[in-house]
């Protein structure tokens, strides 16, 4: 019974340990596949997007910071229509460029959503950082749903809050 004991608890540690691969975004594999040319549909309607996105948050004071997971969730919210993203770009606190996640038209079919994950160790975009989004949908189409959802969990308390989109042309 105490040897079946000891191996539970050298099994919690090591699978403690275990540690997942690191990516930038969890569909960037897929991008390239949804590559399209959107200069053949010319009805297109175009726009673009910002969404606040929190890599750090202060904490107790302005000399110390929180660490979050981001997630930017990119969604298509016409059950009719296909959208296409142009481009998704990734700004700091101070607004120097860190990423370009996507430069070329991909496409969400209908109520299909995809998202950019910023990992919790990555705080290069600091407590002010953000996305442009730029984006093209067919006329009396509704525009795309962007949203930031921020998070974190350490021991038994956690973090979590929103941010939306705001259209900026």
């Amino acid at each position: 019974m105490k040897n079946s004991f000891y191996l539970l608890i050298c099994s919690l540690i090591v699978l403690s340990c275990v540690t997942t691969e690191e990516s930038e975004s969890i569909h960037a594999e897929n991008w390239s596949k949804r590559y399209t040319d959107v200069s053949v549909k010319d009805s297109l309607e175009f726009g673009k997007s910002y969404l606040s996105i929190y890599s750090q948050i202060y904490s107790i004071s302005q000399h110390k910071t929180h660490n979050l997971t981001a997630m930017a969730s990119l969604r298509n919210v016409s059950d009719s229509d296909t959208i296409y993203l142009t481009k998704a770009v990734y700004f700091d606190t101070h607004g120097k460029l860190l990423r370009t996640y996507f430069d070329h038209a991909i496409y969400l079919a209908p109520l299909e959503t995809t998202e950019i994950i910023i990992d919790e160790v990555d705080t290069e975009g600091g407590t002010g950082s953000n996305f442009i989004f730029e984006w093209m949908i067919p006329q009396d189409c509704p525009e795309p749903l962007f949203e930031g959802v921020m998070n974190s969990t350490v021991g038994q308390q956690g973090l979590s809050f929103t941010t939306k989109a705001e259209r900026i042309q």
